[in-house]
């Protein structure tokens, strides 16, 4: 697989569009080719030019180029638990997850690519009860190093802040009058810096992509740092 990324084809989002208008079986069927050649393709040679770009950040993020098991999400989606049973994602998404980690639940960063929407960052999703408490620990007893780590000026210009859920009362055993409280109560721990279509389609996104990523370190070390993983 060349990882000479170009930019992603123009039928890379048209695949989505009507991927959306026709999200049954056949219609990916049918069109199982196009979606190799305009969609998987694409994102591998986007995971190889990341690569070099990575470890220029940490030696500890993974690019997997695999079309299976690798960097690149399925397309397939569950639906043992959705009133919306379509079978496929209407977008494509690759998370550089970390060494440690085996699946997204784990410290790593992100690339969400859909027709409405272009965004990536870092960040934790969704960590598992136990490296949960251990971010929420690390925020607590070490809310300065946070505070660093999620409001300079780099990070706010790039991402505008923290996002993730949140609980709506203080999680147990923590001081509701806490100064980082409403980061206590995240359960999940990310920045996302949006981006738009027309810079996808360009030879020079594994850059801006890049420079984002290089802007959510502090971020990325604090999370793994809290959860005992190398940064």
């Amino acid at each position: 697989m060349s990882g000479d990324f170009k930019g992603l084809p123009a039928d890379y989002f048209k695949f989505f569009n009507e991927l959306r208008e026709n999200n049954t079986r056949e219609w990916f069927n049918d069109n199982k080719p196009r979606f190799r050649s305009s969609v998987q393709e694409p994102l591998a040679a986007f995971v190889e030019a990341m690569a070099p770009r990575l470890k220029k950040i940490t030696k500890h993020i993974v690019a997997d180029p695999r079309l299976n098991g690798g960097s690149v999400f399925r397309i397939y989606k569950d639906v043992r638990f959705s009133r919306d049973k379509s079978p496929y994602k209407t977008h494509g998404a690759v998370q550089f997850r970390h060494a440690l980690g085996k699946d997204a639940h784990a410290p790593g960063f992100y690339v969400h690519l859909a027709p409405d929407e272009v965004f990536y960052g870092g960040g934790v999703w969704a960590p598992h009860p136990p490296n949960l408490l251990k971010v929420r620990e690390a925020i607590r007893d070490k809310t300065a190093a946070w505070n660093k780590a999620t409001g300079g000026a780099a990070f706010k210009k790039r991402f505008g802040g923290m996002r993730g859920d949140g609980l709506m009362r203080p999680p147990k055993g923590f001081d509701a009058d806490h100064p980082a409280i409403e980061d206590l109560k995240r359960k999940s721990f990310f920045a996302m810096a949006n981006s738009k279509q027309a810079a996808a389609k360009k030879p020079g996104f594994p850059d801006d992509v890049a420079a984002a990523f290089a802007d959510a370190r502090p971020l990325m070390k604090f999370l793994c740092d809290a959860t005992g993983a190398p940064f």
